[in-house]
């Protein structure tokens, strides 16, 4: 609270250092379920945004009553010029066609992998264009901010609930800045750009950018579902 009221007293306060210091983590609704994609499908970015990027992430994967019961990557592609005009901006930034990649595998919690790998474990990004661009980097999770099982229970509780479970984003330190197009424009994606979330005990994530109106269509929800199980006599 004191360096909250010493940051706004000097003018240098944000919404981004409340989720960031504050006591209420910064947990959304990234993509409805089943229209996530996964390994070697293309990702979407918006035709009206001028400043986007990747967001290379642990994901975990949760049931019903809270228990995390393995992990996998992802990557959270996000609008940035559209989220940093406004707070309410957030979904329209977030929630795109194709804009949650979720992959390549899960894997499951056992004696070799734990909620500690999790915590150690080391994040990379590449992102290579059809103009030349390359940019890579690494990050552990030992510098995130909030434990993931702190996040978790932020998530999921008596105030809120998921009984199908869910999988939950736990965010990143990387966010691309090395100039692209233009000196001092930063970095934004283009179409073509082939990018790739990875770490030592998950494997390698890869998609390819798109336009969002030009990746395949989410058609496939949750009537869809249980009519491809009805016939296929999988119900009841």
């Amino acid at each position: 609270t004191e360096l909250k009221q010493q940051l706004i007293a000097k003018g240098m306060w944000s919404q981004y250092l409340e989720v960031a210091i504050g006591p209420d983590a910064e947990v959304f609704t990234k993509a409805p379920t089943l229209s996530s994609v996964g390994w070697g499908d293309q990702v979407g970015i918006r035709r009206d945004s001028a400043w986007n990027n990747p967001e290379p992430e642990i994901v975990l994967l949760v049931n019903s009553g809270g228990q995390v019961v393995g992990a996998t990557l992802g990557n959270d592609v996000n609008l940035r010029d559209f989220e940093g005009r406004s707070a309410l901006l957030l979904g329209k930034g977030k929630d795109n066609n194709a804009s949650a990649s979720i992959g390549p595998f899960v894997r499951i919690f056992d004696e070799h992998f734990d909620m500690s790998s999790v915590r150690k474990a080391r994040v990379s990004l590449r992102v290579t264009g059809n103009d030349g661009f390359e940019f890579s980097a690494e990050s552990s999770m030992e510098l995130m901010t909030r434990d993931p099982l702190d996040l978790v229970s932020q998530t999921s509780g008596a105030n809120h609930q998921y009984p199908d479970g869910f999988a939950l984003y736990l965010g990143s330190l990387i966010a691309p800045t090395q100039d692209r197009a233009e000196p001092g424009k930063g970095f934004t994606h283009s179409p073509g750009d082939l990018v790739t979330v990875a770490s030592a005990q998950l494997g390698s994530l890869v998609n390819q950018v798109t336009w969002a109106d030009e990746a395949p269509p989410w058609q496939f929800g949750i009537s869809a579902l249980m009519s491809n199980l009805a016939r296929r006599n999988l119900l009841g």
